[in-house]
């Protein structure tokens, strides 16, 4: 059962959206991504995020660009945690997005992360979830190291190309 209920109003966002979904997938995470749009079709996205919890979801990771309503009309009726992803867009750069995203009104939530932003927004899904599963949160620990050993990896590497006072 998914856990974790990604939704993008478009396909143009699956390359970022799929950064949250590979960040899940290494973590042992179930997540189920949906195409769906606040805009376009209100009475199908309406039965999603309302039906979202008794699914089994318990986070939304949210992409949105522009407008960004999907993130917002997603915490107004899901109970649960989301976090939205402010797409950058041609216009304003991703700008207008983020600004929508994390100016919601008090009581309705949104947990953003930067611009782009897919690989933290599954981080941060996991994390939220490890507060009530042990081994996931020892997933995450071992991730961190993992992240900690490549970058001294990179930097032998870069002392062994003879970069000795580089600091």
């Amino acid at each position: 059962m998914a856990k974790v209920g990604i939704v993008m109003g478009s396909d143009s966002d699956m390359p970022v959206m799929a950064k949250a979904a590979d960040m899940l997938e290494k973590l042992g995470v179930d997540y189920e991504m949906t195409i769906i749009s606040a805009h376009r079709e209100p009475d199908i996205f309406y039965e999603y995020a309302k039906g979202a919890e008794e699914k089994g979801i318990k986070v939304i990771i949210a992409g949105a660009g522009m407008a960004a309503h999907l993130p917002g009309m997603c915490a107004a009726i899901f109970p649960m945690p989301v976090i939205g992803i402010p797409m950058h867009t041609t216009s304003l750069g991703g700008r207008d997005s983020l600004y929508s995203i994390v100016q919601m009104p008090t009581g309705i939530p949104v947990a953003t992360v930067a611009i782009n932003g897919g690989a933290n927004a599954g981080i941060l899904a996991a994390k939220i979830l490890a507060t009530s599963d042990p081994e996931l949160l020892q997933r995450l620990k071992d991730y961190s190291v993992e992240m900690k050993e490549q970058v001294v990896a990179k930097d032998a590497k870069l002392k062994e190309v003879g970069y000795k006072n580089y600091r």
